[in-house]
């Protein structure tokens, strides 16, 4: 069962819609989708405002996107093709108390998209993609932390290349890495497609071959 994982140095760079668009490319993959959400004092990291999504009985809750309205991001997954979609929610710094429960749903999957930097902590993906945007300065920790275990870098293009506003942030880590342009809207491009299929397909063969070799 291969796993992909789509992160990115900050909310709003196209997270979602990276996710979104591979899914509706890739509908063979018969996708189980889950977003991972993190929040701290009745303050939600999807979009940094006042919500109830935090619960006072637990330290995170998960639940299974049912709505195809795309009024919600785990909806827009549902939209976009995705068999299954997920919206996982923990306090800041407790994503291992719902490891447990996240790994059941993946269990249960053919192959799953998340949306999610923290997740590297726990669980070695059969791909990890990055989304940058180099004029956005926020860069968040949990980014830079895993940025050398990207993959390949998704990079927003401006037409006049101006230097990125981030701060003390270097990319050497993913130097050499692919990077593919993405011009938003268009944040899934053919190239980007293409990269993530052959990764996979060639994961799923080794993953058989194991599979054989130990029967």
């Amino acid at each position: 069962m291969p796993i992909l994982v789509i992160g990115g140095h900050t909310r709003s760079v196209g997270k979602t819609s990276v996710v979104a668009g591979l899914i509706a490319a890739l509908p063979g993959f018969h996708w189980t989708a889950l977003k991972i959400t993190q929040y701290g004092h009745g303050v939600c990291s999807a979009n940094g405002e006042a919500c109830d999504c935090a619960t006072a009985d637990h330290s995170w809750a998960a639940s299974e996107e049912k709505n195809r309205s795309g009024d919600s991001d785990t909806s827009r997954f549902l939209v976009a093709g995705a068999d299954h979609s997920w919206w996982v929610r923990t306090q800041q710094g407790r994503l291992a108390e719902a490891m447990p429960r996240i790994r059941k749903i993946l269990a249960a999957t053919q192959n799953a998209i998340i949306e999610s930097n923290t997740i590297l902590r726990f669980m070695k993906p059969d791909l990890y993609l990055t989304v940058l945007d180099p004029q956005t300065a926020d860069f968040k920790a949990s980014a830079q932390t895993y940025l050398d275990r990207a993959d390949a870098v998704l990079l927003h293009s401006a037409a006049d290349s101006p230097a990125p506003v981030w701060k003390q942030v270097s990319l050497k880590p993913v130097t050499d890495r692919p990077m593919f342009a993405i011009h938003p809207p268009n944040y899934v491009t053919p190239e980007v497609v293409e990269f993530v299929r052959i990764r996979l397909a060639s994961s799923l063969a080794s993953s058989r071959r194991k599979t054989q070799l130990s029967s």
